[in-house]
């Protein structure tokens, strides 16, 4: 194999494409990018069985081949190069000649038949979407997904098409996060994508206008996003009944700056960390809501002024949790709903239903 290419694409394409490469694995080639050389074009596939990244580039192709290079190796010599021109070699001993300038490496390579073969997503459904709209629906649903695998459905988040609706949905049992848009699609299909896919899908999406390609088989996952193709593995199971778990009604329901509500949630945090959970006291009545915090460290406590609907309550919350769901809220104000001190917040933007998070309280201690 025999071709030159420009260094900054190349060092763009393999740092994409190394975020799918297993960091250790008992198959070396598994830790290694697969570089195929074929019609003046590069082909570079990273797969860690699980996802795959995979994405081309212009080349001068001089002789056709392919190899697996150690990724985080070859990833730091490109990066390293000191002219735009690379010129890359490799003979039948699976040594790799590098050189740009003045500067060249060799370095051992492996067979290309011992990398896996990425899975073929058999289509059963498919369906464009906005990429800055996907991005955002990620986004703001991502925080909620669970890293405990002793329940792997909720380490994804469900995607769900019906009725010209695109729904993502998260779920961790402590809170939830759903999200929607209306979407230009006559399918319906719902899907669990893992959370690391849907991590390398925000890293991948940069600024543009494009629409996103998904095609879902039914054990994979695939995305277009420009001219890199993500994929991964479905999660099988049954996910949580999201539509009977949020309530329809409030006893206590109040509109709040997000910014205010955040601020005051952030400072009572001042007081926790990692060692020393206490949850943030929550005190509403009708026209304000007291915030304090207790711990071994000292008090905290902070006020709003606020215009409140319904009964008072007195309900707790992990600080972190709610400041998670605040944050993705990305609206000036938000509808806060409340079904007595044991049953889960309820925040929704003042109007419609684009984005809907639930945080399970903590339980108080008496005074």
């Amino acid at each position: 194999m025999r071709f030159n290419c420009m260094r900054s694409d190349l060092s763009s394409a393999v740092s994409n494409v190394s975020r799918a490469v297993s960091a250790k694995s008992a198959n070396p080639a598994l830790e290694g990018v697969l570089i195929k050389a074929y019609n003046n074009a590069l082909e570079i596939s990273g797969y860690d069985i699980e996802i795959g990244i995979v994405t081309q580039i212009e080349a001068t192709v001089l002789e056709e081949g392919e190899i697996v290079v150690s990724a985080r190796l070859f990833n730091d010599i490109i990066r390293k190069l000191p002219e735009e021109i690379v010129n890359i070699e490799t003979d039948e001993r699976m040594i790799t000649y590098i050189s740009s300038g003045a500067a060249d490496y060799q370095i051992v390579g492996i067979n290309s038949a011992e990398f896996p073969e990425l899975p073929n997503v058999n289509e059963h459904s498919a369906f464009d979407i906005n990429a800055e709209v996907l991005k955002n629906m990620i986004r703001q649903t991502v925080f909620a997904v669970s890293d405990n695998m002793a329940k792997p459905i909720y380490t994804g988040s469900l995607f769900e098409i019906e009725n010209h609706i695109f729904r993502i949905v998260a779920v961790d049992g402590f809170r939830m996060a759903i999200r929607e848009e209306n979407v230009d699609c006559d399918i319906n299909a719902k899907f669990v994508v893992p959370g690391k896919m849907q991590n390398e899908i925000l890293k991948l999406i940069n600024d543009t206008e494009k629409d996103v390609s998904v095609k879902v088989g039914q054990r994979h996952i695939m995305l277009k996003i420009e001219n890199y193709s993500i994929i991964s593995r479905l999660i099988e199971g049954n996910f949580l009944d999201y539509k009977t778990t949020v309530p329809k009604t409030a006893s206590t329901e109040f509109v709040i700056n997000t910014r205010v509500l955040a601020s005051s949630v952030d400072r009572m945090s001042l007081l926790t960390n990692e060692k020393i959970q206490s949850p943030v006291r929550c005190s509403i009545t009708a026209d304000e809501i007291k915030l304090s915090c207790s711990t071994a460290v000292g008090k905290a406590n902070d006020m709003i002024p606020a215009s409140v609907r319904g009964n008072d309550v007195e309900i707790g919350f992990n600080n972190r949790y709610l400041l998670d769901a605040l944050k993705n809220a990305e609206t000036d104000e938000i509808k806060v709903m409340l079904n007595g001190s044991l049953s889960p917040m309820i925040i929704k933007p003042v109007q419609g239903d684009n984005f809907t998070f639930l945080v399970v309280p903590m339980r108080l201690a008496a005074d």
